[in-house]
């Protein structure tokens, strides 16, 4: 795939977009920092960029597969990413199956606690605010999307999650949670941003065991090792002997 790489648009915590000589498509580089807290903590994992870049491409392309319309537009390189332009929606859609991290706190529940039918939670993509949660009226007073908008993209998160976590299950892996971007190109809404340990919580199956961000996020040690576990399952299709 033949894409020129041209002037730098955006940079964020994990990675950088770039133009390309066509006005409908980006380049996204996916770099090894590792930002937590609302950027309070920084770090390195070695790789992640790799991973994160790998593992998104597969999982758009079986997302692809199940008519879930997505940004990929192809993989140039282990960094690199041809990806739809859009106009990215300032929601952070997060699909909860299992109770973890900020919801464990806000509810009391134990974490690990199983959800019988999985939620859908909204947050506003703010850094200056600290990703604030809000509800349905605060997107209609904030402008963010219309009703519409948000109707499809709860749907469609949904509908996202009965896709990848029977598809990870398959690969020892429990899809605990997972944080969903949408954006616009034209008059039609696609998935953007990536699906990778940098924004789903996945845990061993069989063990429990954190294969996540999360084990930057609390100091657990073993961080890069985690990322590539989830590589060999998700990309190479292996399983931890």
């Amino acid at each position: 795939m033949d894409v020129e790489r041209r002037d730098k648009l955006y940079e964020g915590k994990a990675k950088i977009v770039y133009a390309t000589e066509r006005r409908d498509a980006v380049i996204q580089y996916f770099k090894d920092d590792a930002t937590a807290f609302n950027a309070l903590k920084k770090g390195t994992i070695v790789g992640k960029g790799v991973v994160n870049n790998r593992m998104s491409a597969t999982l758009f392309e079986r997302l692809a597969k199940a008519r879930v319309p997505t940004h990929y537009l192809g993989t140039l390189s282990d960094r690199e990413m041809l990806c739809r332009r859009l106009d990215i929606i300032k929601i952070e859609t997060i699909v909860r199956n299992v109770v973890a991290g900020s919801l464990a706190k806000r509810t009391g529940l134990e974490e690990g606690t199983p959800i019988r039918q999985p939620i859908v939670e909204l947050y506003y993509k703010s850094d200056a605010l600290g990703d604030p949660m809000i509800n349905d009226d605060h997107v209609r007073m904030l402008r963010l999307g219309t009703p519409a908008e948000l109707a499809w993209m709860k749907r469609m998160a949904l509908r996202i999650n009965g896709v990848l976590r029977p598809h990870l299950r398959r690969r020892g892996l429990l899809l605990v949670d997972c944080k969903l971007e949408f954006g616009r190109a034209g008059r039609k809404l696609y998935l953007g941003d990536e699906i990778s340990p940098d924004t789903c919580r996945l845990w061993d199956a069989g063990t429990g065991e954190k294969l996540d961000k999360d084990r930057f996020r609390r100091d657990l040690g073993g961080v890069e090792e985690a990322y590539q576990e989830v590589y060999r399952r998700v990309v190479l299709g292996e399983r931890r002997a």
